[in-house]
Formats: structure tokens, sequence, C-alpha cells
């Protein structure tokens, strides 16, 4: 089973083009994000911890974890967000890597990892090859305002904490250009699937 690293920075269209290797080739995909809120769930040892640490404020009226709330904790508290990684990044990596075993184990013939902090969290240590999704900046800004709704200046304060293009293109092994039409960003996923 081939394990292949999805990685590019905010707003180059990661989850597009996990929803089409899923969609199109019925690929185990699976976003370091999304196990992250499902580890905080109500039951899950992180809930516990988190819990445990931050007390109530950081819930919501129906016992789930309020994420805004904790990411103003943490964001303005290096100690308490050096708590919140020391927890979250070992336990999404095993989950990660659990799931990665059980795919293996069912017969599945590629696995597809997603994370944005994919080099700072070395997963690059257990895929058998690495894809940049790229975009250029122009259209990734455009996107963000559209889609998330988010500042000029948020944009741009998220943009310098990730690694420059050449960092990205330097660590990884294949790129695809996500700047123009769905139709041709496909397109390169096709053709790479043809060669694995």
């Amino acid at each position: 089973m081939k394990v292949i690293g999805i990685t590019g920075g905010v707003g180059c269209g990661k989850s597009m083009v996990m929803d089409f290797l899923e969609k199109e080739y019925g690929a185990e995909i699976l976003k370091a994000d999304s196990v992250g809120h499902l580890l905080m769930e109500p039951g899950m040892p992180c809930y516990v911890q988190m819990r445990e640490h931050f007390g109530d404020r950081i819930l919501k009226p129906d016992g789930t974890i309020d994420r805004p709330a904790v990411a103003a904790i943490v964001f303005s508290d290096d100690k308490e967000l050096a708590f919140q990684n020391d927890l979250m990044h070992p336990a999404i990596r095993n989950y990660i890597l659990q799931k990665i075993e059980e795919a293996r184990r069912s017969g599945k013939s590629c696995f597809f990892v997603e994370a944005a902090l994919f080099f700072e969290d070395h997963y690059d240590d257990f895929c058998d090859e690495v894809w940049y999704i790229y975009a250029d900046v122009k259209v990734r800004r455009e996107r963000l305002a559209q889609d998330r709704g988010y500042s000029a200046q948020k944009i741009q304060e998220i943009m310098q904490q990730q690694m420059t293009e050449e960092e990205f293109r330097s660590r990884t092994s294949f790129t695809i250009d996500n700047s123009g039409s769905p139709e041709k960003t496909e397109q390169q996923i096709r053709e790479r699937m043809q060669k694995l």
C-alpha cells in the first residue's frame, strides 16, 4: 500500500484534492484537522485531558469543547499552547498510524494523509511520497476571502507563518498546480495516479 502525504499553504485547495481522490478513486483519506476534532469529542482521551487542564470554561452548554474558546486561550499564552500541542500532536499522529495499519491490513492500495503542519509534525517519516498542492498567492487570497470570510490582514498573518513555496517544493516529490479550473487539477491527479 502506498501512503501519500498531501500538503500546501492555506487556501491552496488541499481539501478539494482529497475529496476528488476519495470520490474518483475510493481512496482512503484522512485529514489531520478532522482527527484533532474527533479526538476532542466527549468521551475521547484528549477531551478528558483538555477538560481537566482548562476546566469547564472551554465547554459549550452541550458539554462539547468550544474550539474558539480554546484558541483564544492558547494563542495568547505560550505555555497553554505548548500544553495543547504536546497533548494533541502525538495523539493525532498515533491515530493516523493506526488507521494506516488498518487500511494496509484490509488490502487498500492507497492511503492519503493531509496536514497543514505536515513537515513540522514529521508526517513525511511514514509517507512513500508527498504531494505539494500549489496555488498562486492571488488565487489563495481570493479563496480565503470568499470561502472563509478572512480579512486581508488575517490572510497575511497566516501566510507569513507557513512555509514558503520554495520550501514546499524542495521537500515534496510532486506538485499539483491548483491555480486554475478544477478540471485542470483533476487531470494532473489522474496522470499521477496512473503512475502509482
